[in-house]
């Protein structure tokens, strides 16, 4: 009987231990890995800031879950995302990586959200070329893609629910005629983005209004009026009082995927990712530096796109309440017909400044996990024909982001304050959320 039992038992704990990864171990490299990709193809996509921030999410939220249904240290995202639901664990049908899952059920979200999504499918081919190499036996392979396949089911209808799919139902958005409120600018013209973002449902806010702005500024054609100096201060020190430095870090920050440059008759694209891939890559930068585990590396990343996400969603809320105008359309209207700022203009409304927003709001969640006074050096833009830059602090960062709006010409000053305020308190609100559920930093 006391063999019996031991067999069992034995026999149990195999059962039990039938998913430990004894296979090569993934890095934080490799989690980086897809979400250059996903950028890549976002530039390809022209993929909005919003809708940018949208596919990070989703994508990440994807890989933690594998995590979270495999290690306990893990915390779920239930009851920690709005509405997340309970997810089940595929069913037991033998050895598989865990980490090699968590890469598949990004890659697998990210080809099913992206529009030109299917162009991973040669990424994750090369991907598990490299796998096999490591010494992946085939069979866990193909288990690791069914685990990643079942668990991408369940997060695409958590993110169907999100109400962003109802969007394309609404009425075309039409720019208001008032003389204050934000019209299309050259040299495209484009449709104002993402006019309805604020209807969808956010991950750690409550809501979209959950972090409402004071009033901007109204418009006014007053020479003494408060506006009136808002836009000469834009003028001047967007023009004539730019210092070379100025222009280096509006250059640096302007993370622009709709930029456009006129070549004689033609309109060329210009390569640009989005305010978010800088931060998304900011992100990666500190854990590779830290050299954080896989499982914490994931983590900060699904946190980070989730904050992006909801900071956009708070953002774009105030954009198309204030629909304020831009310099760029205030200034020719009212003081130099001729006069274009050093960026070029965003479509989509001026107040608040949606990078200085995101950032600060990014800045407070990495302060969380790394530190103050945390030093790096952003080589982010490096691949797009920019220097690098040293930082003191995430949040020195966040600082120079949001000025590079004022001297790039693009923000009026107190869309930029607004922005940076509005978007800390959204962090520290996030900051707030990790620390209630047990999330903790390095």
């Amino acid at each position: 009987m006391k063999h019996f039992l031991l067999c069992a038992a034995l026999l149990l704990c195999l059962g039990s231990c039938k998913r430990e990864d004894k296979y090569p171990e993934l890095t934080n490299k490799d989690i980086a890995g897809v979400l250059e990709q996903m950028t890549q193809l976002m530039i390809h996509d022209v993929s909005n800031p919003p809708l940018a921030a949208r596919f990070y999410a989703y994508s990440c939220i994807s890989g933690y879950t594998v995590l979270s249904l495999n290690d306990s240290s893990v915390v779920s995202l239930k009851g920690v995302f709005n509405e997340f639901p309970e997810i089940s664990s595929p069913p037991d049908s033998g050895a598989y990586s865990t980490q090699l899952s968590a890469i598949l059920a990004m890659t697998g979200t990210a080809k099913r959200m992206q529009p030109s999504g299917k162009k991973l499918d040669v990424f994750e081919q090369r991907f598990l070329d490299s796998c096999r190499r490591l010494g992946f036996p085939e069979d866990v392979i193909t288990r690791s893609q069914s685990y990643a396949t079942q668990v991408v089911k369940q997060i695409m209808g958590y993110a169907k629910k999100d109400r962003y799919n109802r969007i394309s139902n609404y009425p075309r958005y039409t720019p208001t005629t008032d003389e204050g409120s934000w019209h299309p600018t050259p040299p495209a013209y484009f449709a104002p983005v993402e006019p309805y973002f604020n209807t969808v449902r956010p991950f750690l806010i409550d809501s979209a209004e959950a972090f409402k702005s004071v009033p901007p500024v109204p418009y006014s054609s007053d020479k003494n009026s408060e506006f009136y100096k808002l836009l000469m201060a834009n003028y001047i020190d967007g023009g004539s009082g730019l210092t070379q430095e100025n222009r280096e870090i509006a250059a640096f920050w302007d993370c622009n995927p709709f930029a456009l440059k006129n070549e004689g008759h033609l309109m060329v694209g210009l390569k640009k990712i989005s305010p978010g891939a800088h931060w998304v890559g900011i992100t990666g930068i500190a854990c590779q530096k830290e050299k954080l585990s896989f499982a914490k590396t994931m983590e900060i990343y699904t946190i980070v796109a989730a904050g992006l996400t909801d900071s956009f969603i708070s953002c774009w809320d105030e954009k198309y309440r204030s629909n304020r105008i831009r310099p760029e359309t205030a200034i020719r209207r009212l003081i130099d017909k001729k006069w274009k700022p050093m960026l070029q203009t965003p479509p989509f409304p001026e107040y608040m400044s949606g990078h200085s927003h995101i950032s600060a709001t990014t800045a407070a969640i990495l302060t969380y996990y790394f530190g103050d006074n945390y030093s790096y050096t952003d080589d982010v833009e490096e691949p797009y024909g920019l220097k690098p830059r040293r930082f003191t602090s995430f949040n020195a960062a966040a600082k120079e982001a949001a000025m590079s709006r004022y001297w790039g010409g693009i923000h009026f000053m107190d869309g930029i304050i607004n922005g940076v305020n509005v978007g800390r308190a959204i962090g520290e609100h996030i900051v707030g959320e990790l620390k209630t559920n047990g999330i903790k930093p390095i």
